[in-house]
């Protein structure tokens, strides 16, 4: 199933698969719903499995694309998605841009989350100063880079940034093609313009994060770097709420490379946490 709703100034398209516990994916980059199809086909035999497109992302329209999307923007759109799926605590698996989301709900609108899986939050905030300071400079070269040389010179640098080897990485076998199509370009071109900005301008209360009731499991790739920004971010973001940061099978981008054994760590991480009381509603 899939459908629409109306947000703050723009138009929200999402899909809904399976059955059981509700979980939602936040995807990473220009990731739209599809991204993690063959995720969600491990997923959906026990969950019911929402993804969506981003605001600016494919078939998520923005009323005036001149405005751009800021980072309250995307969290008041999970917001009232996961509003108009359910009404219990949802299950959510952020990855990188969707993890930093997800932080933020779980500290504006912790009554809508069970537990949040924050894979590689591209968080800042969650990093000391100078590292913080570090990190946002990098963020502003990428974007310089991409307007004045394109997004094939760009798309090398954002990938050693996030610890990708985007020749020789490791996958499982037949996953679904995604070709680096207008829609891919159009939504990396909306990624590095605008959201790159929400991530350095990002405001996250990191202090509260301490106090939130939801279950927030910290999640770091087995083949990602350990200096680089992602997995620093994931690492401070398990000593702040002191508990370990689980490990997923591949890196960054796991979730699209090792389906199924990512769909398994997450029914192992879980286990145990109430399910059954989290159906849709």
């Amino acid at each position: 199933m899939n459908g629409t709703l109306r947000a703050n100034g723009a138009t929200i398209y999402y899909e809904v698969h399976g059955t059981g516990p509700v979980l939602l994916i936040s995807q990473s980059g220009e990731g739209d719903a599809d991204r993690t199809a063959d995720l969600v086909r491990h997923l959906a035999g026990d969950h019911t499995v929402i993804t969506y497109d981003r605001r600016g992302l494919s078939r998520s329209t923005i009323d005036r694309p001149g405005d751009g999307a800021t980072m309250a923007d995307h969290v008041d759109d999970v917001h009232h998605l996961l509003a108009a799926v359910t009404d219990r605590p949802a299950h959510m698996l952020g990855c990188s841009f969707g993890a930093a989301i997800g932080l933020h709900l779980a500290v504006e609108h912790p009554e809508q989350l069970h537990t949040l899986i924050a894979h590689e939050p591209v968080t800042p905030g969650l990093l000391f100063a100078s590292e913080r300071a570090r990190h946002v400079r990098e963020l502003e070269e990428l974007q310089h880079l991409y307007r004045e040389r394109g997004l094939a010179d760009a798309f090398v640098k954002i990938a050693e940034a996030l610890g990708i080897d985007p020749v020789a990485q490791d996958t499982e076998p037949g996953l679904t093609p995604h070709p680096l199509n207008d829609r891919r370009r159009a939504g990396f071109d909306f990624f590095i313009r605008n959201d790159f900005t929400a991530i350095a301008r990002d405001t996250l209360h990191v202090a509260a994060l301490a106090d939130t009731p939801v279950r927030v499991i910290p999640a770091f790739g087995r083949t990602t770097p350990r200096h680089v920004f992602d997995h620093r971010c994931a690492l401070e973001l398990a000593a702040l709420l002191a508990v370990e940061a689980r490990e997923f099978p591949g890196g960054h981008n796991g979730s699209t490379t090792h389906p199924r054994a990512y769909a398994t760590r997450i029914r192992e991480l879980l286990a145990g946490s109430g399910e059954d009381a989290l159906d849709v509603g």
